[in-house]
């Protein structure tokens, strides 16, 4: 597979519980691209979020956030510097999101998006939710994204 980027949003964990999203690991253990996380929130928040869990040194330093850009989700700035740092042409990203403002973002970026709909906070409805603000496809368990993005994968 071509490499290309995935951007996975602060959502990943349970705010509450401050635990993985189930099978999230073995589900980025079986994608073979590089990765990085942008997110809306302070690099700070990200850091108290993702290291319990073992995700911050997973994507460290692949870790883009809020307050590096002037205009915030929905706007495609946080997408765009992602995919720069990456150096992956935006055509060539996936993003995971879980939120229209993200998704508007991606696409607004001229990434790939997936809408995950499988997180704590996540309502009935919300897959619907995100196809309509235009995800390619949506899934409420990690074990399908492998699957999903080696249907889509650009390139």
């Amino acid at each position: 597979m071509a490499p290309f980027g995935v951007a996975v949003t602060r959502r990943i964990v349970s705010a509450d519980t401050v635990e993985a999203v189930p099978h999230l690991h073995a589900a980025l253990d079986a994608i073979d691209v590089r990765m990085c996380v942008a997110s809306s929130a302070a690099h700070e928040k990200i850091f108290t979020t993702l290291s319990p869990t073992g995700l911050y040194d997973r994507f460290a330093p692949n870790i883009f956030s809020g307050p590096q850009v002037s205009r915030g989700k929905p706007a495609p700035d946080l997408f765009q510097l992602a995919a720069a740092q990456m150096a992956v042409l935006p055509r060539r990203c996936v993003v995971i999101e879980d939120s229209v403002p993200g998704v508007t973002g991606a696409l607004a970026a001229g990434m790939t998006v997936l809408g995950f709909h499988g997180g704590s906070h996540c309502r009935p409805g919300d897959g619907e939710t995100l196809r309509a603000a235009g995800a390619v496809a949506t899934f409420d368990d990690m074990r399908q994204l492998p699957g999903l993005i080696g249907r889509i994968a650009p390139g």
